[in-house]
């Protein structure tokens, strides 16, 4: 059968990280691979409760079709807790989506064009550069340091470069690196933003995941023209199987995507929607938020102990304030995708650093998570890893 596809479909390929979680479902791997929350710690029997209330009190409404923008009081708690990133805002500002991933496609539909370019932290988000990719646009990476994207570099490549349509970043805990941006960066990419008339598009999965440090408030809040588009999302702070998430922009832009997301779904589960404002009304959030952090805090400090005693010298990684990741750099002469291999072949399992690079390059690093695995895992895990390392570097 010789159907002929659209010319944008040879661009997109497979996610690289999706397709390592098929193999880490044996129960034998030990998977530092994915951005999985802690399965242990999901609210299973407040959520069977939630949810009989729902159908029991609006089973109708629950399970008709429901609003695009997404159910009004959830939106309004939505707007009530982006106070938390120094946001001020309303339930008129906020579109509820199926997790940020659909906000990031919304976003490449939204503002690219073929060959138009698109500004991101190097390394970025592997999901977002895919979403992305699907409207065939370039990238332009800007490198950065322990405090975010350099600002001087932004402004430099902004000035020699043409059809650049929006700045795409993660300033807190960011995916991959585990950095988070500094309170200078925010306001100065925002005075950048405004400058070159480009919109912004902050993506805050992790924000609410702090174990340590000052709260910077998100670059929404230092927004002063309706120019950044904030995606959040409760998979990392809940329960990511829900596939709530939001967008919060000024009126103009959040009517694109409510445009954009009728054409796509019509709207977001309502009884999902529905059992989460539930949960909201009845149980504390920021309570079961603060057990997500502290097991995290846990793992990420036990990770990086076992790392320091047993990764040679030669292995550079950061130490997250929060979130689910630290970034090992390893020696150039090191291809993390042939040490993933053989970490596989010992039942360990991680993500190559080179797909998160969208013009390609560094593939002496690597992605490791530490929010899923149990804490005797992490140890073997490590330790393992730590081994395959080693036999690398003294091939």
């Amino acid at each position: 059968m010789a159907l002929k596809f659209a010319n944008r479909m040879d661009k997109i390929r497979a996610s690289e990280i999706r397709e390592l979680l098929k193999l880490t479902v044996r129960p034998e791997v030990i998977s530092f691979a994915g951005g999985l929350p802690a399965p242990e710690l999901f609210p299973i029997e407040e959520m069977k409760k939630v949810s009989q209330k729902v159908l029991e009190e609006n089973g109708e409404q629950a399970l008709q079709y429901s609003p695009t923008e997404g159910f009004p009081p959830l939106r309004e708690k939505i707007a009530k807790r982006m106070e938390q990133a120094g946001v001020k805002t309303t339930a008129e500002n906020i579109l509820i989506t199926n997790g940020s991933q659909q906000g990031l496609d919304f976003s490449g539909k939204i503002f690219l064009n073929p060959g138009d370019v698109v500004v991101v932290e190097s390394p970025s988000y592997l999901g977002a550069i895919n979403a992305f990719k699907a409207y065939e646009c370039k990238f332009l990476e800007i490198p950065t340091d322990d405090d975010g994207m350099i600002m001087e570099e932004l402004e430099k490549a902004l000035e020699t470069t043409e059809n650049v349509k929006m700045i795409y970043v993660i300033p807190d805990f960011q995916n991959p690196s585990g950095r988070t941006w500094s309170f200078e960066r925010r306001k100065k990419l925002v005075e950048i933003a405004n400058k070159f008339n480009l919109p912004i598009i902050e993506d805050n999965p992790y924000g609410e995941l702090r174990f340590e440090g000052e709260k910077i408030p998100s670059i929404k809040s230092f927004d002063t023209e309706g120019r950044v588009i904030y995606l959040g999302t409760f998979s990392k702070t809940f329960c990511p199987g829900l596939r709530i998430g939001w967008v919060c922009a000024e009126e103009e832009v959040l009517n694109k995507y409510i445009l954009v997301k009728q054409g796509a779904d019509l709207q977001s589960n309502s009884m999902s929607q529905r059992e989460l404002d539930a949960f909201l009304e009845v149980y504390d959030l920021d309570k079961h938020i603060e057990k997500i952090k502290k097991l995290y805090k846990n793992r990420r400090d036990l990770m990086l102990k076992t790392m320091k005693e047993h990764f040679p010298p030669e292995v550079k990684y950061t130490h997250p304030e929060g979130g689910l990741f630290t970034w090992a750099e390893l020696p150039e002469h090191i291809n993390t995708r042939e040490l993933m291999k053989k970490a596989l072949e010992r039942n360990v399992a991680f993500v190559p650093g080179g797909s998160f690079f969208p013009n390609g390059g560094h593939e002496n690093t690597m992605r490791i998570n530490y929010s899923n695995m149990s804490e005797d895992k992490i140890v073997e895990g490590i330790k393992i890893l730590a081994e395959v390392i080693k036999e690398a570097l003294n091939k």
